[in-house]
């Protein structure tokens, strides 16, 4: 009985929205009626490295086709251009309760392949102190945290730290973010043997961000690195959908 009067008092007060409209939400399943009928996830022919929708004939977007990636493979969930409005909201507009609702369904579309990866640990890219003060939380962390739950692997939050206050990538081009990023990131768990890790972010736009910090964990022992992204955007040849407030 005080449960349900607990839940309906935080129900009222604290009402759950929509991760896709925003909309109040009856029950918290994270997504309303009318935008579930209509969600778009990620389907077809994605690249088999960043996870970037591409021609069925090819097997690599044009991206991963010039680059060595520091990572094995990223899974991710959404294009870019069909969540560009959550994920806005989710960054800069205090809805970390949308993490709940992206892990769902990141879980739901790869948590077996996931779990067969045998990951030591779920590791979120750190914001830099002094912008996660600023935000009040770091976005990326808040969807480990969810996904950690789901697929009952660690998150270690400890194991990367954000050293460099970089560039808000939104102003840089593809080349400017690599630059930007170099000694962005240090790892800081130097006795901690590990394997397989899983990184997490919430955008994967050119992958220098995930690059960077795959390269700092190898550097450490690291045998094989995956990532988990809510969305990524279009590759270089298309970038009418690249994020325009992507930055850390």
């Amino acid at each position: 009985m005080i449960k349900k009067v607990t839940e309906r008092f935080l129900t009222i007060f604290f009402p759950k929205h929509c991760a896709v409209c925003d909309a109040v939400l009856i029950r918290d399943n994270g997504i309303c009626p009318e935008c579930e009928k209509k969600l778009s996830l990620l389907s077809g022919n994605v690249c088999m490295i960043c996870g970037k929708e591409i021609e069925e004939a090819k097997i690599y977007c044009y991206d991963c086709n010039r680059k060595q990636r520091g990572f094995e493979r990223n899974f991710s969930v959404f294009t870019y251009s069909d969540m560009k409005e959550s994920l806005y909201r989710f960054k800069y507009n205090g809805r970390a309760e949308y993490a709940k609702f992206y892990a769902r369904t990141a879980c739901r579309m790869h948590g077996r392949i996931l779990k067969q990866l045998h990951a030591d640990a779920l590791v979120p890219i750190p914001l830099h102190c002094l912008r996660q003060r600023k935000r009040g939380y770091n976005q990326a962390e808040e969807f480990a945290k969810e996904l950690s739950l789901l697929l009952d692997i660690p998150m270690r939050n400890d194991l990367i730290k954000r050293v460099k206050a970089t560039k808000a990538l939104k102003t840089l081009n593809a080349i400017e973010r690599q630059n930007n990023l170099k000694k962005a990131f240090l790892f800081m768990q130097n006795d901690v043997k590990l394997n397989t890790i899983i990184l997490v972010d919430d955008i994967f736009t050119t992958g220098a961000t995930l690059d960077a910090a795959a390269r700092v964990c190898k550097q450490a022992g690291v045998q094989k690195i995956y990532a988990v992204t809510i969305a990524v955007g279009a590759g270089l040849q298309d970038s009418a959908d690249t994020p325009n407030f992507v930055g850390r």
